[in-house]
């Protein structure tokens, strides 16, 4: 399981219907991607759930390096890039994945953390993995997923939830669509 995730922070007065029309629009042409675990095409508005910016960022689970390096290299993402600039692409190696109970994902949860120097790297991950169970088995909970950076050393927990925003810690999204063509094949639980 790879994880991976760009952000485009867009002006304050942004028209955010742009966005939505867009996702509207091209959302379904990952419905079948091979390799794809899941999508999610994520906008936060300024002033809703606490954010400061009006930012589009989708996340992904991949289940295939390839199908990841085909998105990247073989010309779907260039229309994002010929319309928004490239962004700088985040990627991090899976540690845990569970399924929630819900079905229909429509807020995300992203928390990044800094992994602190000196701690035993084996503690964190199996916390790390805790964490994605509790998560997933939460109510409202469509699926969790954790995993980490180890150039930067840095921990993405991410979730979907199925109503409104989770009383938990992170940067609170609203799910515009969800493609999902590989997420029963995604792994459960701890990935190594």
């Amino acid at each position: 399981m790879h994880a991976m995730q760009y952000e485009m922070t867009l002006p304050a007065d942004y028209d955010m219907s742009v966005i939505r029309a867009r996702v509207a629009r091209v959302g379904h042409l990952l419905d079948d991607w091979e390799g794809l675990g899941f999508k999610s095409y994520l906008v936060r508005e300024r002033g809703r759930h606490g954010s400061e910016v009006n930012q589009y960022a989708p996340f992904y689970l991949w289940n295939t390096v390839e199908g990841m390096n085909r998105f990247l290299w073989g010309g779907a993402f260039q229309g994002l890039v010929d319309d928004f600039g490239r962004p700088a692409v985040l990627q991090w190696t899976g540690l845990a994945y569970a399924e929630g109970t819900a079905s229909r994902a429509a807020f995300a949860v992203r928390r990044r953390e800094p992994l602190p120097a000196g701690t035993e790297l084996s503690a964190l991950m199996a916390e790390a993995v805790g964490e994605t169970e509790r998560l997933a088995g939460a109510d409202g909970a469509v699926l969790a997923a954790a995993a980490v950076d180890p150039h930067r050393w840095e921990l993405v927990r991410f979730s979907l939830w199925e109503d409104d925003a989770p009383e938990t810690a992170g940067e609170v999204f609203e799910v515009l669509h969800l493609s999902a063509p590989g997420r029963e094949l995604i792994p459960r639980g701890r990935q190594w």
